[in-house]
């Protein structure tokens, strides 16, 4: 196409040069030059072998969770916007011209809330937004009509086919809690729970387990940090020991018995906390939960998952360190229990990111897509996550780490205006994320590739970054390939493939954009994150 338009301009200008006096112009000294312009200029090809019988990891899961913000969102009257809402994140349908009408995710993260909605504010959470109800009243009976709007979406996400869902607490019900509300604010290291209450919080979420058949179940999530002060807190949310993140787990895995739902373990605040810092016994996860030397060994409980999950916050910058956080984490995987699948539960755009990327203000343009799949392709690739799950889907805030943001029916950013109704915006987030989780379904394997000139993961992470996935039974192949400059790329696929493959591009003009591509002959834009699928023999 480059070639053809060179040649077109070089006619042109031809043409008028002879029409003045009948001329030719001087010939150039190279035969690729013309009237100035190499015609025979083209970007070289990268060449790409698919290493299919080389495989790696199975994967799990993409999914996202519903905090907070389904409370009200679930809640409008309007249902084609909250099914538009439900279309973005979870169809797996397409448009006439085949591009897709949504991201696929294959997992859903349900918050299981302990109950500061209901407190108001004397839950000393200062936004609403950030409460949650709880299905627990102070009788002990249950009212399986709270958190209907984050019920709404459970249910589209399972119309929609979702594979997997996932319940998750932050806190127990705040009746069972040492201050009685849904955060921490001692600044100690162990559960908001009375004493003698263990049980009991593992009774109740064992019971909603149960109600809504999740999947699995996350019974505390990054432990790690302080939540709140004495005098408030941003959310629900309390730290834990490893001794306790034990002793609850083997509660929930008897209460469990007889049902297919698995319990997942630990939702590290940071993925070094699974394989470090654990001064104040609340780190070295991996080693503590997996190791059968271990006090607090877990590995042997029937409905404990054989999963270890954390976060992938604050550890994704300089590339260097993003590289080398993920290869001593897989690291401890292989010297403590090779078998153990690794987990992504958390991720969005937060703080200042090594002075590149920023959660404030709100940014849906394509350097913050590049960057999540940055993230994605590392945590695949480096670290062999078998499920990769996103922080907040829908948010009406002036920040970044959300997948669809709300803004109000006059299309302000105003969070309080957005409880009723309101305008649903696209972000190249979601899109991003959609190049990996609306193709890499559920049991693919991912297998190694070989880039010409380019293996080494420091490069490949400023220029172009490549992984490849297979379905085993169809002889289907993903292939997603990250181009981080401006500049565009060739890439020549090698291997036992098919001819032809469907192109699937974001950039900064569209999202997911169907187009066809030559095995031999693919073009990746610049700043793009192309998905190429196809067949392999």
């Amino acid at each position: 196409m480059k070639l053809l338009s060179l040649s077109a301009i070089g006619f042109v200008f031809l043409s008028s040069y002879c029409g003045k006096g009948g001329t030719t112009p001087p010939p150039d000294p190279s035969p690729c030059m013309y009237l100035g312009v190499d015609t025979c200029q083209q970007a070289a090809k990268t060449k790409v072998t698919i290493l299919t019988g080389n495989t790696k990891q199975t994967i799990h899961s993409f999914g996202a969770s519903d905090c907070w913000t389904t409370k009200n969102f679930g809640k409008w009257g309007d249902a084609q916007k909250k099914n538009h809402i439900a279309d973005l994140l979870f169809s797996m349908d397409t448009a006439a011209d085949g591009t897709p009408k949504g991201i696929g995710l294959s997992l859903w993260r349900f918050n299981i809330g302990a109950g500061s909605l209901e407190q108001g504010a004397a839950s000393q959470i200062a936004d609403e937004w950030r409460r949650e109800e709880c299905f627990l009243k102070p009788d002990g009976s249950y009212d399986w009509t709270k958190q209907q709007g984050a019920q709404w979406f459970l249910q589209a996400a399972k119309q929609r086919g979702v594979k997997y869902t996932l319940g998750f607490s932050l806190s127990a019900p705040v009746q069972m809690t040492k201050n009685g509300k849904a955060y921490n604010g001692s600044g100690g290291t162990t559960l908001n729970l009375q004493d003698g209450k263990l049980d009991e919080y593992a009774d109740f979420l064992a019971e909603v387990t149960k109600h809504f058949g999740f999947d699995y179940l996350s019974p505390v999530n990054e432990p790690q940090w302080s939540w709140g002060t004495a005098t408030g807190a941003n959310q629900e949310g309390t730290q834990a020991t490893n001794e306790e993140i034990s002793a609850f787990s083997k509660l929930l895995s008897q209460r469990l018995a007889g049902t297919t739902s698995k319990i997942v373990v630990a939702e590290a605040g940071q993925l070094d906390f699974l394989y470090t810092r654990n001064t104040d016994n609340r780190g070295d996860q991996i080693n503590q939960f997996f190791n059968p030397s271990s006090a607090n060994y877990i590995g042997d409980q029937a409905n404990v998952a054989h999963i270890i999950s954390g976060h992938s916050y604050f550890t994704t910058c300089p590339d260097n360190n993003m590289i080398n956080v993920r290869t001593q984490l897989q690291n401890k995987v292989k010297q403590v229990d090779a078998s153990l699948q690794t987990w992504q539960t958390e991720f969005g755009i937060l703080g200042d990111i090594c002075g590149q990327y920023n959660g404030s203000p709100r940014n849906t343009g394509i350097e913050y897509g590049l960057y999540v799949a940055k993230v994605l392709h590392h945590d695949l690739v480096i670290a062999n996550m078998t499920s990769w799950q996103w922080w907040l889907s829908v948010s009406p805030y002036n920040y970044s780490d959300a997948l669809v943001y709300i803004n109000d029916p006059s299309g302000a950013i105003n969070v309080a205006g957005t409880k009723t109704d309101g305008v649903v915006m696209e972000s190249k987030q979601l899109w991003a994320f959609g190049n990996f989780a609306r193709f890499i379904r559920p049991g693919m394997k991912r297998v190694e590739t070989a880039v010409q000139g380019n293996n080494d993961p420091a490069v490949a992470a400023a220029t172009l970054m490549i992984s490849a996935y297979k379905d085993e039974t169809t002889k289907q192949l993903v292939v997603v390939m990250v181009n981080p400059e401006a500049k565009e790329k060739n890439v020549q696929l090698e291997g036992a493939l098919g001819a032809t493959f469907n192109q699937y591009t974001t950039n900064g003009m569209n999202n997911l954009k169907k187009t066809r591509a030559q095995a031999n002959d693919i073009t990746i834009p610049g700043k793009s994150i192309v998905t190429l699928t196809g067949t392999y023999q």
